[in-house]
């Protein structure tokens, strides 16, 4: 599974760089997410741009992924291509994953947020 891993500071960007996230690769996804981001305490922009095939058990990684990162820190969808997209809504994960159109736009977002700091 080709992942790849880049801090931002207070978030970093997991990108996705397979075509699937299927029942083949569902567990060797789970294990290079926990590994990447085991080193950073942020949030993590999960960039899924190149990813056109998501099955049951690629949905059920995802969420193993959300449940990995614990407490207090979230993870966010960029860049669903329109098969990925239908399987969101089809299946309302739309609703437990903040989702952006893009990476850049994902980033725009968390930049715009007020610092948490007074």
């Amino acid at each position: 599974m080709n992942l790849s891993f880049k801090s931002h500071g207070t978030f970093g960007i997991l990108r996705v760089d397979d075509s699937r996230i299927d029942a083949s690769v569902a567990i060797a996804f789970k294990d290079r997410f926990r590994d990447l981001v085991s080193g950073s305490s942020g949030d993590v922009i999960l960039d899924l741009a190149k990813v056109d095939f998501l099955d049951s058990s690629g949905l059920g990684a995802l969420v193993a992924a959300r449940k990995l990162l614990g407490a207090g820190r979230v993870l966010e969808l960029a860049g669903l291509t329109p098969a990925v997209d239908k399987v969101m809504t089809l299946t309302r994960m739309t609703t437990v994953f903040p989702i952006h159109p893009d990476a850049q736009a994902a980033v725009a977002a968390r930049n715009a947020q007020p610092s948490a700091t007074p």
